[in-house]
């Protein structure tokens, strides 16, 4: 009997701690933009609007093209969580529809934070977003989340 308690004892404390683990990983999500775009700051509101498909400029005027993390990764879900306020599932199905009928054409989309970085620093119209840990002089943070 004491052997079935303390083993039923370990298991809750080990699906305890690993549920708490879980929870408490976030990536730090930074947006960022080229050092030529010029722009210091993003609201929000406006990054959404930029990755649901809903404007297509920057507040700065010059047309906005937004570059995703590949679908799936930590922070791409953690972009579409605490950004754009849904989950990758409905930003898919969001998507599907603004693809189907014609109204959007899918953002551009690479595999990794050197890759983001490589493609906005490049670009003054590109908009994109990478964990904070991996920012560095080549792109400027416009918004953390």
């Amino acid at each position: 009997m004491k052997f079935k308690n303390t083993l039923a004892s370990m298991v809750l404390a080990g699906t305890a701690l690993s549920g708490a683990a879980l929870t408490n990983v976030h990536a730090d999500v930074a947006i960022i933009v080229s050092p030529k775009a010029n722009i210091n700051k993003i609201d929000q509101d406006v990054i959404a609007r930029i990755f649901l498909g809903k404007t297509s400029s920057l507040p700065n005027g010059e047309k906005a093209v937004p570059v995703d993390l590949e679908k799936g990764s930590p922070v791409y879900n953690e972009f579409a969580k605490s950004v754009l306020g849904k989950t990758p599932s409905q930003l898919s199905t969001h998507w599907s529809r603004l693809i189907f009928t014609g109204r959007a054409k899918p953002n551009k989309q690479v595999n990794s934070a050197e890759k983001m970085k490589e493609l906005v620093a490049s670009n003054a119209n590109f908009i994109g977003y990478i964990d904070g840990k991996d920012v560095d002089s080549s792109v400027v943070v416009v918004h953390r989340h």
